[in-house]
């Protein structure tokens, strides 16, 4: 790996993989949602926008403000970096939806109940909760900022009337309850109405408390705080099929967590030298089987997976099987090794592909077969002439996500310009469409982008010089079971629901 070809390549390298962050300032942004149906490919159902103005809500009908944690609901005519979202994530059942942000905060959307008089309006999400997952720490043995943005939030399947998911910064897991409470207790013997203690010498009588109706309340408690574990910031947290372990994952240790226990992790994967300078890749994306609790895979900065079985060993230093593409060596650059780093992977629904993001390309691999993967899709291939101001503008090491629709058939990933991807696996067809603030509107149905490399351009097509590199769709999420997607673009959550027969 030519990691230390120039001194820049190492510099920016080591403050993308390993360095502190700087800590984002700026005030938490309120919430508005527009809300629209009709006839198309892909319709946009829902927006939320920062900033906004006072209007807190504008829809059809009020939607009921005591659900939402009022402190959040600030009035602003900009934006701040601690605005932008910086990780998306459905539920199980889809029914909610989670977004956190780089301030720390998690926001989390439910979807609207079908009604009779309105049968095809399920896909509007309405402001559910919102708080504060992670604030500002400082590292004082380190003398470094602990930023409070949320890296990923990953839900666990519910079990009874509350929710629960985990949130994660660079250096902190947190699992948090999401509860409903519309009733409240009275009549206490030892406390009066407001809670304080009664003199003893007064009460003369016995009552049995009593649960009174009281206004819809949504609370987010933290149940379990899992830190002190990872020197170097973490990157994944995959939730284990047997629902009582999960794992974090930062650029060199991959470190096992059970629910129940906060104290103490076992690491399962550690690929750091005994010395530093002989570094040559770090861990970039871990996830763990779908069904298979003993199985995950993790990727690393060269473009490689590795398929790891805890039943071999405790620490999983030696892989299962190992996932590599061969290089053309006659496509052999400068920036091949950037390029080539896998910023994301994903197991299918059916445990059978892994799918695998790097910059330009989005990989399936098949479980069964190690030596190349069964498809690649070429993302932004239009780029490849630009890696060289791409490189000066730090937007080479960008890390886009992908993710799976609900039967595997289609994947989609993010681009820039607001541009993201799907393709369909059966078909082999691909689609380009935008997410943009300007050009989405109530009802507003997608139309297909094109983006031009050459030559003489049409009508309805984008020069690739005319890339806006500032915007970009790094987060998606896909509902488990119908198709609809959440799409952010820098501070700006689109969902989007497929043509409504």
């Amino acid at each position: 790996m030519v990691l230390l070809s120039n001194e820049r390549h190492y510099r920016v390298w080591i403050h993308r993989r390993l360095g502190p962050w700087c800590r984002p300032t700026g005030s938490p942004a309120p919430l508005s949602c527009e809300i629209g149906c009709g006839e198309g490919s892909w319709i946009l159902v829902c927006r939320l926008l920062v900033p906004t103005q006072v209007s807190l809500l504008s829809m059809e009908e009020d939607i009921d403000t005591r659900k939402i944690n009022n402190s959040f609901l600030r009035d602003h005519s900009y934006a701040t970096e601690a605005d932008i979202i910086s990780t998306v994530e459905f539920n199980h059942t889809g029914e909610l939806l989670a977004t956190g942000d780089k301030g720390g905060r998690v926001v989390i959307f439910q979807r609207e109940q079908e009604s009779k008089n309105q049968v095809h309006r399920r896909g509007e999400y309405n402001v559910y909760s919102t708080f504060q997952s992670h604030e500002p720490e400082f590292d004082y043995l380190k003398s470094l900022e602990i930023e409070e943005k949320i890296n990923k939030i990953r839900w666990l399947p519910q079990q009874n009337a509350a929710y629960f998911l985990l949130s994660t910064n660079d250096k902190t897991v947190k699992l948090w309850k999401v509860s409903e409470r519309d009733k409240r207790p009275e009549g206490y013997n030892l406390k009066d109405e407001e809670g304080r203690l009664r003199d003893p010498s007064t009460i003369t009588t016995l009552r049995v408390p009593v649960l009174r109706p009281m206004d819809l309340m949504v609370e987010a408690t933290p149940r379990r705080v899992f830190a002190n574990a990872h020197t170097y910031h973490i990157n994944s947290i995959s939730v284990n099929s047997d629902y009582e372990t999960y794992m974090s994952a930062d650029d060199l240790r991959i470190n096992l967590w059970n629910f129940e226990i906060t104290n103490q992790s076992f690491n399962i994967v550690d690929i750091k030298p005994a010395n530093m300078e002989e570094l040559t890749e770090v861990i970039t994306a871990a996830e763990f089987h779908p069904h298979h609790c003993n199985t995950f895979v993790y990727s690393s900065s060269k473009g490689t997976i590795r398929l790891c079985d805890m039943r071999t060993s405790a620490l999983c230093d030696r892989h299962t099987k190992f996932f590599e593409e061969p290089e053309d060596p006659s496509n052999r650059s400068f920036f091949s090794e950037i390029i080539s780093s896998i910023s994301d992977v994903k197991f299918s629904h059916s445990g059978r592909y892994i799918m695998t993001r790097d910059y330009l390309t989005v990989k399936v691999w098949d479980l069964n077969m190690e030596n190349r993967p069964i498809e690649t899709y070429q993302v932004h291939d239009y780029l490849r002439s630009k890696l060289c101001s791409l490189y000066e503008n730090d937007c080479i090491f960008d890390k886009f996500e992908c993710v799976w629709n609900g039967s595997d058939s289609v994947i989609m990933t993010g681009s820039y310009n607001n541009f993201f991807r799907m393709f369909d696996r059966n078909t082999k067809r691909d689609v380009t469409l935008e997410a943009s603030r300007e050009n989405s509107k109530p009802r507003a149905i997608l139309k297909p982008r094109k983006v031009c490399v050459g030559g003489k351009r049409r009508k309805d097509e984008i020069s690739v010089d005319s890339l806006d590199f500032s915007k970009k769709i790094l987060h998606t999420a896909w509902h488990p079971s119908e198709n609809i997607i959440a799409v952010a673009a820098t501070n700006n959550l689109y969902i989007f629901q497929d043509k409504v027969n």
